[in-house]
């Protein structure tokens, strides 16, 4: 059994900057995220929610700062051990906007096919994980079927099973539901209600408010490539203080 102490914070970003060339993304982001929290970042497109996500778990390479997730701290530019970038994003699962399952797979094949491959579980051990996980989603009569006979909502909700399926820390949505029609995305929705009742650390963006207000714990609004604004969620929704949160209120809830 691991008696090794819960970090104070599931996720810690320090100065995280991210440029494209001379373009700045977002700058100088400090953010922790406690275990079990539920942290909903919203704001207007190109404000770098989603590239700030994928830094966390080095899908992107941050310019500068640190992050560390889960114990595992990783400063940008330098160089960390292979080893060690890997130990970071097994800890962190990632569900992304279009699914981006393996088409030739079976859906179990797609949730076993990692943890044979980087966990190094057995095709038997693996695949026993896998339906668990399936069945968890409300996908267990899909396993033999592939991505392309599954409904959005559906291949949607296998890729949060292939997430779960690595064991990680911290879950990262990035818009989960934005390529869904908005019925078939409360499906996943509800999927992902299930796992904060359960104490799953999650940071996920977003853009349905109702989500954001009635299931995050904490609301972080993005602007520029700055955040502009955190804290409660029902008190940001219907009293924020930034006027960029006030314009992007308006916007989506017609307001």
């Amino acid at each position: 059994m691991d008696a090794s102490p819960r970090p104070q914070y599931m996720v810690s970003l320090r100065g995280v900057s991210k440029n494209y060339g001379q373009r700045t993304i977002f700058s100088g982001i400090d953010l922790d995220v406690a275990p079990g929290e539920v942290m909903a970042i919203i704001g207007p497109s190109g404000a770098g929610k989603s590239t700030l996500l994928r830094c966390i778990n080095l899908l992107e390479e941050p310019t500068s700062g640190q992050i560390t997730v889960a114990g595992h701290t990783i400063q940008a530019g330098q160089n960390a051990p292979r080893r060690e970038v890997e130990a970071l994003r097994r800890k962190a699962g990632m569900v992304f906007q279009h699914f981006n399952l393996f088409p030739h797979m079976t859906v179990l094949d797609n949730v076993s096919f990692a943890q044979v491959r980087v966990l190094k579980r057995s095709r038997e051990e693996a695949n026993k994980r896998s339906l668990a996980l399936l069945d968890r989603v409300g996908l267990a009569d899909f396993a033999g079927s592939y991505p392309a006979r599954c409904s959005g909502g559906q291949q949607q909700r296998i890729a949060i099973a292939r997430a779960l399926a690595m064991d990680p820390e911290v879950m990262l949505f990035d818009e989960p539901t934005s390529a869904l029609d908005p019925e078939v995305g409360l499906e996943v929705l509800a999927v992902m209600k299930e796992l904060a009742r359960e104490g799953m650390t999650m940071m996920i963006v977003t853009h349905e408010m109702g989500f954001a207000r009635d299931v995050s714990d904490t609301l972080v609004v993005m602007a520029d490539g700055q955040i502009i604004e955190r804290g409660d969620p029902r008190r940001i929704l219907s009293e924020p203080v930034h006027d960029r949160t006030k314009l992007f209120l308006r916007a989506v809830l017609g307001r």
